[in-house]
């Protein structure tokens, strides 16, 4: 398996750039964000269009690609943060040119909406992106949520530990971590930014979606063969679930559960990861073993 390309770790007085590749943004959260990254000794700079307001969006695709292409471009800026989702990275994706981020890599961080690019860059271009907490969410986020963002970001090792779930299939894997929201992933299904689960750790984790449409979801994973050649299966958080006035009978974990029912490679439910306030950070696209035990989970990269 070909190596990835792995950022490298920030130390202090490093600049950082914040963006948003989706929806605007609540200025007022800025004060407390830049609060928190000085006090980890890193420099903020804005994106010229972060505080851009276009109906639901933080900006035009123009202007939004715009900051995401300045930020790759500028080989003084050391990490890419996403301040939120929501909606609109995939909109602009083939209009940003990625090449300098091959020739100096940075970390591109954030979660949820942020899955297009993380596929994208672990597809294409075969870089090491950060699942993590974004600004958005600073202010609510866990100790431990904020503390793995922080020491991934400054190459710490850190070691993520997790409750037992009664639905957990035990086994010890180690292969890349790949994946993020499920229904992104699923949106991406098909086109050439789809992702390659082959030998691989998968991680999903989803917010406010039907229970059918998880199963829908889980099938797709199934038949087009990405459930079948796994070595492990991570499940974040699946958060404020919906279910019609007939129920669909089954909870999300049971969905997933089902779908994946047939093979035997480990699987966790309710890692700390996700949209969830203890969401810790991941690396994906690159190495990690992940321990799932008779009494908790653990996970190391």
């Amino acid at each position: 398996m070909k190596n990835s390309i792995l950022p490298n770790k920030l130390k202090k007085g490093d600049k950082i750039s914040l963006i948003s590749t989706a929806r605007k943004i609540d200025i007022e959260k800025l004060v407390y964000t830049k609060e928190v990254l000085n006090n980890w000794g890193l420099t903020v700079i804005e994106g010229k269009n972060l505080r851009a307001d276009s109906n639901q969006f933080c900006g035009t695709d123009v202007q939004r690609a715009s900051d995401l292409q300045d930020a790759i471009n500028d080989n003084s800026i050391k990490a890419i943060i996403c301040f939120r989702g929501g909606y609109g990275t995939v909109r602009i994706l083939e209009s940003v040119d990625f090449s300098n981020l091959i020739k100096s890599p940075k970390w591109i961080c954030g979660y949820s909406d942020v899955t297009a690019l993380h596929n994208y860059l672990n597809s294409q271009c075969n870089i090491a992106t950060m699942h993590s907490t974004m600004p958005v969410n600073f202010e609510t986020n866990s100790k431990e949520a904020l503390d793995t963002f922080r020491k991934a970001l400054f190459g710490e090792k850190y070691t993520i530990h997790a409750h037992r779930h009664s639905l957990n299939r035990e086994g010890d894997v180690s292969g890349k971590i790949i994946g993020g929201n499920l229904s992104m992933l699923y949106s991406l299904s098909g086109t050439k930014y789809d992702i390659d689960t082959r030998g691989k750790i998968l991680f999903i984790e989803d917010l406010d979606e039907y229970l059918y449409h998880v199963d829908r979801m889980m099938w797709n994973l199934k038949l087009s063969g990405k459930l079948n050649n796994l070595v492990g299966l991570i499940v974040g958080g699946m958060t404020e679930m919906n279910d019609n006035d007939i129920l669909f009978g089954k909870q999300a974990v049971e969905i997933i559960k089902e779908a994946a029912q047939e093979y035997n490679y480990p699987i966790c439910f309710n890692f700390p990861c996700g949209h969830i306030e203890d969401n810790r950070a991941l690396i994906l696209n690159k190495e990690a073993k992940l321990l799932v035990g008779p009494s908790s989970v653990i996970l190391e990269q």
